[in-house]
């Protein structure tokens, strides 16, 4: 209810003067959790040819309900969003936007509203210029009753993509997006690509002015279905980190793209250790697989309620890489999470602590090192617990030497909770 008390009093006080000027819509509290079409299906529209995996009503009403009985409704995924190529190439006679008439016949209304029916939200991809990436119709010059329209659709988060739209306009675009999102009434999740078409080279970065205008954003390159775009976003977040971290926590993500989980690049070992470096990196857990075939081992790493609480933990700190893979092919990352204690003045965290192996030589390396080392400091000690396995590592003081073996190209990821706080 938040985001809807919110979004009223911004629309009560538009009428007198910006008081709004901001997103501040009270929403994404903690990192968005769904499924978006773009990384498995792309911009197919033969749906002639391929009716359950084109870009039509058919595959997202079935991923719907794939959603909301396989688990994932359960587990936390609650957007389904379309991404790229949903529209008819042009508006209709008064200038709204409208979907293709033969992939969605039965109309954007009424996908939402099935969407709604089965306990899920309704997610939709747009673009801040003249044309989408695919070539469709922009917003630019139509965003205020674009943003009406989606409203009057029952969306509840908008994806804005950036392309065919100078980035020197951007501090002003993507903002009044915001504006005109809020001024409509109704609670929309807003998903910008405002950095990611900036962020490289000598190009300054506006972090906290994307922040104070997007729920999240993405940052970087659209991820790919390869180990080595996997690895390339994840160096680029270590390398930005402590610009990146301040400007994340509650409302505010940054968003390093979709999770390959169930996709056919990765091996199984670096599946998990993507859903454990997202995890760290507090970013948003969008799936883009096919819910419908998705094998059992895949599954389980989707739906790990540990991981996903580590990921969804209420704090919203963003962690960071606290270890490279210079000296010994190893990298660890770390983040503070719940639950917390009071050593005196201290605020003692739990911490999250994935060990990634980047070596390529094909066996398990053992890594050790005392957990004072992962900046587990706590005199009084803590016990450990993996994530993945649900096993005991048990109690260790700060001194004490953790020897794990990483598979390549895997991760270890555990918990330690320190002893002084409620478990």
């Amino acid at each position: 209810m938040a985001g809807y008390k919110i979004i009223f009093l911004c629309t009560l006080l538009s009428a007198v003067g910006p008081f709004c000027d901001g997103l501040n819509n009270g929403l994404a509290l903690t990192p968005p959790m769904g499924w978006l079409a773009w990384e498995r299906f792309r911009c197919n529209v033969d749906c002639k040819n391929d009716p359950h995996n084109c870009i039509g009503e058919v595959l997202f009403l079935e991923m719907a309900e794939k959603m909301a009985s396989g688990g994932f409704r359960d587990a936390g995924y609650e957007y389904i969003i379309l991404d790229d190529c949903w529209m008819n190439m042009t508006r209709d006679s008064n200038g709204f936007l409208i979907a293709d008439p033969e992939r969605f016949p039965s109309g954007i209304p009424f996908l939402s509203d099935y969407i709604h029916s089965v306990g899920l939200k309704f997610g939709i991809y747009e673009d801040i210029g003249t044309k989408t990436c695919g070539g469709y119709p922009g917003i630019e010059g139509y965003e205020k009753q674009d943003m009406q329209t989606f409203a009057d659709w029952g969306v509840d988060y908008v994806k804005l993509d950036g392309c065919y739209k100078d980035p020197n306009t951007f501090p002003q675009s993507y903002p009044q997006v915001g504006v005109y999102m809020n001024q409509t009434g109704r609670p929309m999740v807003y998903s910008c690509s405002w950095p990611a078409y900036i962020s490289g080279g000598n190009n300054t970065v506006p972090w906290q002015d994307i922040a104070d205008s997007c729920n999240l954003w993405r940052n970087y390159d659209d991820i790919q279905d390869s180990y080595a775009s996997l690895t390339e976003i994840v160096a680029w977040f270590a390398q930005e980190q402590d610009l990146l971290i301040p400007v994340a926590g509650p409302g505010n993500w940054n968003d390093p793209d979709m999770l390959l989980v169930g996709d056919f690049g990765l091996s199984y070992d670096q599946q998990k250790t993507q859903m454990a470096i997202w995890s760290i990196l507090a970013a948003p857990l969008i799936m883009s697989t096919d819910l419908r075939t998705l094998e059992p081992q895949y599954r389980r790493i989707l739906l790990n309620r540990n991981v996903i609480a580590v990921n969804q933990d209420k704090l919203g700190i963003q962690g960071r890489q606290i270890i490279t893979s210079k000296d010994k092919g190893v990298e660890v990352w770390t983040r503070p999470i719940t639950p917390t204690a009071k050593s005196g003045n201290t605020i003692v965290y739990s911490y999250a602590v994935a060990i990634w192996n980047k070596r390529d030589d094909g066996t398990p390396y053992p890594f050790s090192n005392p957990i004072s080392q992962y900046g587990l400091t706590s005199k009084s000690g803590y016990f450990l617990r993996d994530l993945y396995t649900n096993q005991d590592y048990g109690f260790f003081l700060p001194t004490d030497l953790l020897t794990v073996k990483v598979n390549p190209s895997g991760v270890i990821f555990f918990k330690a909770t320190p002893v002084i706080a409620d478990r």
